[in-house]
């Protein structure tokens, strides 16, 4: 299988010539289509045409059949993104006013008999133990490789310890703080990035054999904006391979609250070892559920934010017009500071808008029109019930106002096409040259099958759901319009709906089902995440179930 760097060089115009040319002239080749050939192929989609009909289509058939071995036989680089982009902005819509972020305030340092106790700590408080300098850059980064180290083969978190840049990052943040110079409240934090982000000189495997000796010549957006923040990169975390679920070449990524289960996926490794104290923090990504399902089955705060909010160049493609880009807490405002350090355009992801990021972690909460997924709510029985009940009750006496809310009906399940049929394409050529055949994952619901069944997605049928989900997203605009935050269970179908409409949404812990993190959701309107963060916020310091630590991983 062709190897070759993802992120190289494009092609010059004298070598693309010579690659049309020679496609071109492959094309002419193709072999008649009968008239039983694209019956059957019909009757896979659902239609049916007379015979007369069929004969007509042969020759249009037999042109496009031309292209398309034209097209397959053209070097397209992975990395090349189709030439249209999703915006989830509708026309009018207006641009919001300037706003402003307010960082969290500067804590007084907290005691501590040995660091290892501060791994749960939340960034502010470990910002204000290296600004102090009572713990180095260098020894809370040691601590925290250390812990990586212990308890990263029991989670099947870890893929690549960045031990050696880690301590020199690490050592870089102390000098500059000897000097006067603090970048701020992430200066010298240690964090991981889930392994689909390209880090220069360290290799980038994502999740799957055919990659696991990739070494991608340049560093992220991401990774980079979170370098000029001062953050210290200490490890590539686990993602299930090709970005689906929790299982990666190296094993199935567990969950700290019972390791006889998946963290779920596909930011599994970023989820784990937050929740497990190995890191303060670490990025995923998400396409449908992959910040907020393994945040809520890990018992973190995760941030998915608005479409186009941050950067995913040198980020593995899966879906051009779903992937975001997201931070995996302890907390909110951890949350939103880490976003702060990456969000904003980078003059290489078109999709990036540069808006405003707001955010006032004591903002008043009583102006905030707060609406309830009632009917969601509703459907949940026994403890699950009692715990999302105790849940809005805690946000009613955090100050919350909150009032019942109806989501628009709306087949959301039939738009899963636009996923897989980006997802084929992203990975067609890995697929006809036999690549998935490597993955771990072989079974019905694993990419392999899902790359190839994506053959048989007819253009006509793509463009029809992209149709629709123009439909839905004027849907939620209508519905937001009379809303600053929503609150649902992890339940709802806000999940599926937001990630399409490109609203943000944050999962906080819920308390404990049988020894389990449950959680609920908060979903906001475009680029406002401080608004929805806010609301959770309050949950947050009422409850204090963001606090809790797994047996076995407490210190």
């Amino acid at each position: 299988m062709d190897r070759r760097t993802l992120f190289q060089i494009a092609p010059s115009a004298a070598l693309l010539a010579s690659e049309l040319a020679s496609a071109q002239t492959a094309a002419t080749v193709a072999e008649p289509v009968s008239r039983e050939a694209l019956r059957g192929a019909l009757q896979l989609i659902g239609l049916a045409f007379p015979d007369e009909q069929l004969d007509m289509m042969r020759a249009n058939i037999g042109r496009a059949q031309g292209s398309f071995q034209a097209l397959r036989q053209l070097r397209v680089p992975l990395e090349t993104d189709p030439a249209f982009h999703f915006d989830p902005l509708l026309p009018g819509m207006a641009e919001p006013a300037a706003a402003r972020f307010v960082a969290p305030v500067p804590r007084a340092p907290r005691r501590f008999a040995k660091l290892e106790e501060v791994a749960f700590w939340p960034i502010p408080d470990l910002a204000a133990l290296i600004r102090s300098r009572r713990a180095s850059s260098r020894d809370l980064t040691r601590m925290y490789l250390d812990r990586l180290k212990r308890h990263g083969e029991t989670l099947h978190c870890v893929v690549t310890l960045t031990e050696d840049r880690a301590m020199e990052q690490a050592s870089r943040a102390d000098s500059e703080l000897r000097r006067g110079r603090h970048r701020g409240l992430l200066h010298g934090l240690p964090y991981g990035l889930k392994d689909l982000f390209a880090t220069k000189g360290i290799r980038t495997t994502w999740g799957a054999e055919p990659f696991k000796d990739q070494v991608i010549d340049i560093d992220a957006t991401v990774t980079g904006k979170l370098e000029q923040a001062g953050a210290v990169l200490a490890a590539k975390l686990s993602m299930g391979s090709l970005a689906l679920g929790g299982l990666w070449y190296g094993g199935m990524t567990r969950n700290p609250w019972n390791t006889e289960k998946t963290s779920s996926g596909s930011s599994a490794g970023s989820a784990a070892a937050t929740a497990a104290g190995l890191l303060p923090f670490a990025i995923g990504t998400e396409t449908l559920g992959s910040i907020l399902t393994p945040s809520r089955i890990c018992g973190v705060t995760g941030l998915r934010p608005t479409f186009g909010r941050v950067s995913r160049y040198g980020a593995m493609s899966l879906c051009w017009t779903m992937d975001k880009v997201g931070p995996i807490c302890r907390s909110a405002e951890d949350a939103m500071v880490v976003l702060r350090a990456m969000e904003g355009a980078d003059g290489k992801d078109a999709t990036v808008r540069a808006r405003p990021l707001a955010w006032n972690g004591a903002g008043p909460l009583h102006g905030l029109r707060v609406g309830v997924v009632q009917a969601d709510f509703d459907k949940l029985t026994g403890e699950r019930s009692r715990l999302a009940g105790a849940a809005l009750t805690a946000l009613e006496r955090a100050g919350v106002r909150v009032q019942p809310v109806t989501l628009p009906e709306f087949p959301v399940g039939a738009l899963l096409v636009i996923l897989n049929a980006e997802a084929g394409a992203a990975f067609d050529d890995l697929t006809r040259d036999g690549g998935v055949d490597k993955l771990t994952g072989q079974r019905p619901s694993d990419w392999p099958n899902s790359f190839r069944s994506a053959r048989l997605i007819p253009a006509v049928e793509y463009l029809r759901a992209t149709r629709a989900r123009a439909l839905l997203m004027r849907e939620m605009d209508k519905l937001m319009a009379n809303w600053d935050v929503l609150v649902s269970p992890a339940s709802s179908s806000l999940l599926t709906i937001t990630n399409f409409t490109g609203h943000p949404q944050m999962t906080v812990p819920a308390g404990l089902l049988d020894g389990e993190p449950e959680a609920i959701h908060f979903t906001g309107r475009l680029f406002e995440e401080g608004k929805m963060a806010r609301v959770a916020k309050a949950l947050q310091e009422t409850t204090g179930w963001h606090l809790q630590q797994p047996p076995g991983f407490g210190v």
